[in-house]
């Protein structure tokens, strides 16, 4: 009963947390002039990884690194399977060109160099530098890029300055920051105490309970922040804050872990051979599908909601039953390849548009 209550007790935290950081971060980023895209991207990106940030953290100090490692990967593939997917049920998403061509392509390479750091096993502390400072370009590049808008830009950084939160008292939106990172700290703190317990007491890996239980719960704002983004028609926010999100898990929560860590972050074997691979997949379809008319449809939000349910099975079925880890090779080639492919020929033949006679 202790371990339920302090992983629910966590969770209300992060989301309430989270959400406070997200209320004041993105009020005063309005204020600045940076534009909605941007806002996604970064401020609210960070805002809604902060939970991953804390957990993760948390865990590497104490020795539980599978949990941060499957917090990291779990996350990434939840924030595109399920986050964007059901985002885009509730309304088709339309992509910036900006977005598909500036930082979805740096998305896949920090997925790709994460995954090559992992290889080995370990992702040792000055890999885990190199991340941050990494992470720290790319949010330099992205916000003096947005302060040089066109004047078109200046007007939807007007009208979406509009549906937030007051700006005009600064202390209000700074109190919201610093009652929103304390309870991410102690929320964090919760669930992972919490989490790691059960996975004891069930005699369920680490591993597993971070790439499930953790990591579904990190993602919590994630999820919140893109749908209410999408139902309001502030659609740049909820792709930005999938893509700003999963940059943010590898590039700040694993690089700061890895940072703080003595030894690094130990890699599990079983999430090298099999969750790595679905976390590059997940992120490389998005390039093709987001390219179909730069619209994310109903229909491609579900087949993504219905590949993370596949997903997850997958890995629950192999808690119970270990020794199918052995076949995590073959299920990859002959299993999670050949469905991306299928989604992309999807998507390719019912978004083609018709030539004209």
């Amino acid at each position: 009963m202790l371990e339920t209550f302090q992983i629910l007790l966590g969770l209300v935290l992060l989301v309430i947390g989270g959400e406070l950081l997200v209320r004041g971060a993105a009020s005063l980023a309005a204020a600045m002039q940076i534009s909605p895209l941007v806002i996604g991207l970064t401020v609210v990106a960070f805002g809604t990884s902060a939970p991953e940030l804390g957990v993760s953290l948390q865990a590497a100090l104490a020795g539980d690194a599978s949990i941060a490692v499957g917090n990291v990967v779990g996350s990434n593939i939840i924030n595109i399977l399920f986050v964007l997917g059901a985002a885009a049920v509730v309304a088709p998403l339309i992509v910036s060109s900006d977005l598909i061509r500036k930082d979805l392509p740096v998305m896949i390479a920090a997925t790709a160099v994460f995954w090559w750091m992992a290889s080995d096993g370990n992702v040792s502390r000055w890999e885990g530098i190199a991340m941050f400072v990494t992470l720290l370009v790319y949010l330099w590049q992205s916000i003096t890029g947005s302060r040089k808008a066109t004047k078109a830009q200046a007007a939807e950084i007007e009208e979406y300055a509009e549906t937030l939160l007051s700006a005009k008292d600064y202390f209000i939106q700074i109190g919201f920051l610093i009652a929103g990172l304390v309870m991410l700290g102690i929320g964090a703190n919760q669930l992972v105490a919490g989490a790691t317990s059960i996975a004891e007491s069930l005699g369920v890996s680490q591993l597993v309970i971070g790439l499930t239980v953790v990591a579904i719960g990190t993602s919590l704002p994630e999820v919140v922040t893109s749908i209410v983004a999408s139902y309001r028609g502030q659609r740049d926010i909820a792709v930005g804050n999938v893509v700003g999100s999963n940059l943010f898990n590898i590039l700040c929560v694993l690089g700061l872990t890895a940072a703080v860590s003595p030894v690094g972050v130990e890699v599990p074997a079983d999430a090298i051979s099999f969750d790595f691979p679905v976390m590059m997949a997940v992120a490389f379809v998005c390039l093709p599908i987001f390219f179909t008319g730069f619209l994310i449809r109903r229909w491609e939000g579900a087949l993504f909601l219905a590949f993370y349910a596949l997903y997850t099975i997958v890995i629950l079925v192999v808690a119970k039953q270990p020794e199918l880890s052995q076949h995590y090779r073959e299920f990859v080639i002959y299993g999670v390849v050949p469905l991306m492919l299928l989604a992309l020929m999807l998507s390719f033949v019912l978004n083609r548009k018709p030539t004209a006679t």
